[in-house]
């Protein structure tokens, strides 16, 4: 019996796209090492590449009329909402709090928490690119080299 990792490191592969390109954009419109940047919102959106990453996996590996696929769209959906409306009214209650309190910058909230649509629709479409990579040339590969190693 063969084991597929490709469930597992798909959404590893999706966090390690988004994030790498997100420090990318971050340190080119910085012009810096935007080290600092790193963390919630930006460009693309991590939290939608991995769970577009494990929809579109699902999809292409099993189908779209099978539970799997319902219970991940489900989550996306989860995933998306949060990301676009809870998480950007909590950055906005940040930048509120922080201009109402004194000016000591050690205290002050982080106020970039959530997402654009277009952030998020970047998200979404490295998490399909990821999917489609690995459904299309990496599964193989990815189980061979874990194999390998173990």
């Amino acid at each position: 019996m063969t084991l597929d990792y490709s469930y597992a490191l798909t959404p590893l592969i999706a966090w390690l796209l988004a994030g790498c390109s997100k420090f990318a954009i971050n340190s080119l419109r910085a012009k810096r090492l935007a080290f600092d940047l790193i963390g919630y919102g930006g460009m693309p959106s991590n939290h939608s590449a991995i769970v577009c990453s494990m929809v579109v996996l699902i999809g292409l590996k099993e189908g779209i009329a099978q539970p799997a696929f319902g219970v991940a769209v489900t989550l996306a959906f989860i995933v998306l909402l949060d990301a676009s409306s809870l998480r950007r009214q909590v950055g906005l209650h940040a930048q509120a709090i922080n201009a109402l309190s004194a000016t000591d910058a050690a205290g002050t909230l982080r106020e970039r928490m959530g997402h654009s649509r277009g952030e998020i629709l970047a998200g979404l479409l490295v998490g399909g690119a990821a999917a489609w990579l690995v459904w299309r040339w990496g599964a193989d590969l990815l189980n061979g080299l874990l194999a390998a190693a173990g």
